[in-house]
């Protein structure tokens, strides 16, 4: 399925009112990961309260160790400090990233924010490398904008 195919779909999981927000954010997981073949693991991480740490929200694929990631440590860490995507096409070349899986080749993170504040982020592992574009850059941008309405 096309970026452009799982838009309305995002959409309209995300738009649904009789769905709590966890739940929805669940759905969209599962949406990417099941519809995108290189997506291997999709979840999202927010910020805890006035805490510089990060806790891991909705998710889908195997889980992780990593429940609790304070700011700066891993890719997401990082993402939290920085307020930009960061594409790591090799995570074998990063010094500073949180192994959750020795299959994980590549991973990209997109910040989500409200109201101008970076409240969380989107986080996906793919098992091949060099695995994102700018075109999933963008997807994922697309989809915290519509996550971001929720709060």
């Amino acid at each position: 399925m096309t970026f452009e195919e799982l838009k309305p779909k995002v959409t309209d999981i995300l738009t649904n009112t009789d769905t709590l927000r966890d739940e929805k954010l669940k759905q969209v997981c599962h949406l990417l990961k099941d519809n995108i073949d290189y997506y291997d693991w999709v979840g999202f991480y927010f910020k805890n309260g006035d805490k510089e740490e990060l806790i891991l929200g909705p998710f889908a694929g195997e889980p992780t160790d990593h429940t609790v990631i304070p700011f700066g440590k891993g890719i997401c860490g990082q993402v939290a400090v920085s307020n930009k995507n960061f594409v790591v096409p090799d995570v074998a070349t990063q010094d500073n990233y949180i192994s959750c899986n020795i299959n994980v080749k590549s991973e990209i993170v997109v910040p989500l924010f409200v109201d101008g504040e970076n409240v969380g982020q989107i986080d996906i592992d793919s098992n091949i490398k060099d695995a994102f574009s700018d075109l999933d850059e963008h997807f994922l941008e697309f989809v915290n904008t519509e996550v971001a309405k929720l709060f």
